[in-house]
């Protein structure tokens, strides 16, 4: 660390704020007059995990069932086959799916002297509860506190190292659990909000980002998925679902629309078997429409941070 501080030009002298940044402007660098001792460490732990993490998104929809988690895995999986070093969070303590996206039900987690080590896989650093569960069958039954309490664990004493991007997989809808998430990661780089095209669904898209809006959180765009059906025969895309609804919100509320993904039973079989779709079909026309929206979500941060420096 004093050896990276002496080449960037940091002086060395400055009170540091944790274990990896001089900066005074950091949040953690005061005690807040409303704090007790006990809740300021643990404000520094976390900030001390979040600033050595360059990039931060986080894949939400406003209901369940829409593929929110397909999204994450994939969106995840592709950044890191790009050379990105890489982390995915699953937070969806009632719903653990990235384990199984992944072929990782069987791993457990191992403690390191900063805490938990995550699963890594192909490069990429995998948290999730499911990993946690002695039984995959098993149900949590918690009340919130406990959720929120679990989340931030996931944060403050799981050693994610430097990473470019942290991708979480939130739970749906904008009750506590994305709420809190919210709130502990700070500044989160944008949200990706995923749909599938039926107006019943697409609604909950404005719910979505409103949610984002009050807090502050950038919306990077939304993805509509299923949003037609891909013949496995003839490559015929079939409309079952009332299409259009995901797009037609994205333009109502004025975000990016990043893309649909059709119904592809590629997609289906690869969530089954733990072979990621990207890593596995990337050739075919429904995997380069993910890279194409994937690329969309990188040019926008990069955009942003031309903007910002």
């Amino acid at each position: 660390m004093e050896e990276k501080e002496a080449q960037s030009g940091v002086d060395s002298t400055k009170k540091k704020t944790c274990d990896t940044c001089n900066d005074s402007s950091c949040s953690a660098q005061k005690q807040k007059k409303d704090e007790s001792p006990e809740e300021y460490a643990d404000r520094q732990k976390l900030q001390s995990t979040l600033c050595r993490i360059q990039r931060k998104i986080v894949v939400l929809s406003g209901k369940g069932g829409v593929g929110k988690s397909t999204v994450a895995v994939n969106l995840a999986t592709e950044l890191a086959l790009s050379g990105q070093k890489v982390g995915l969070l699953d937070v969806d303590i009632h719903g653990p799916s990235v384990p199984t996206m992944l072929g990782l039900e069987n791993e457990t987690l191992k403690g390191c002297p900063d805490g938990l080590s995550p699963v890594e896989f192909g490069g990429l650093k995998v948290m999730s509860i499911g990993f946690l569960l002695q039984n995959p069958d098993d149900a949590v039954i918690w009340r919130g506190p406990m959720k929120m309490g679990v989340i931030k664990q996931f944060l403050t004493d799981v050693h994610w190292g430097d990473l470019d991007y942290l991708i979480v997989d939130a739970p749906p809808g904008t009750g506590d659990e994305p709420l809190s998430l919210c709130q502990l990661i700070q500044p989160l780089d944008g949200a990706v909000i995923v749909t599938t095209p039926q107006k019943i669904a697409a609604i909950d898209v404005r719910k979505s980002i409103s949610f984002c809006r009050r807090l502050d959180v950038p919306v990077l765009g939304v993805v509509e998925n299923m949003s037609g059906f891909v013949c496995p025969k003839c490559g015929e895309v079939t409309q079952i679902l009332p299409g259009g609804g995901g797009k037609k919100i994205a333009e109502d509320m004025k975000v990016p629309y990043l893309g649909s993904i059709p119904m592809d039973a590629a997609i289906a079989q690869s969530g089954d078997s733990g072979k990621v779709f990207v890593y596995h079909s990337s050739k075919t026309p429904t995997g380069k429409i993910f890279q194409e929206i994937i690329g969309k979500i990188t040019a926008s941060l990069d955009k942003t941070k031309k903007l910002n420096s």
